[in-house]
């Protein structure tokens, strides 16, 4: 995990729709909560991004953005957000770059670890959560 303190590696991934999503475009406009999760559909991955997106809103209201970045591909992140009814962006990383970046990738690069960031708009890592199996510190930090 990135420390508390480092300038957060800039990247442009993909969104659910192949749109180019840059993460210095975001902060331009305020903070960004990032969270790193395994894979669409499996059961913890799910209840995280449901549990988000429940949050969404009062981010929204509070000027943070909110991204979701795995390793699938964009058609999967579609099907996941249409049948979960997320209205945030989630972001492919299928060759694992910015996973990487971000120090989230697990042994042997084989999986992602969960990990949330909240990016200050100086592009700087304001707070950190990483809890493999459990989505209650992710929350925490989205809720501060």
């Amino acid at each position: 995990m990135l420390p508390v303190g480092t300038t957060a590696p800039d990247f442009t991934l993909p969104d659910q729709d192949g749109r180019p999503v840059r993460l210095a475009d975001l902060l331009a406009r305020g903070p960004v909560l990032l969270y790193f999760y395994p894979a669409d559909f499996t059961p913890v991955c799910t209840r995280e991004a449901c549990a988000f997106g429940e949050l969404e809103p009062g981010l929204k209201r509070a000027g943070v953005a909110l991204l979701g970045i795995s390793p699938q591909d964009p058609a999967s992140h579609t099907r996941f957000r249409t049948r979960y009814h997320l209205d945030f962006p989630l972001l492919s990383d299928t060759e694992r770059r910015v996973i990487r970046a971000y120090d989230c990738d697990g042994l042997f690069g084989l999986h992602v670890t969960r990990t949330t960031y909240l990016i200050a708009v100086d592009g700087r890592i304001q707070e950190a959560a990483r809890a493999a199996f459990r989505i209650g510190p992710h929350l925490a930090l989205a809720q501060k």
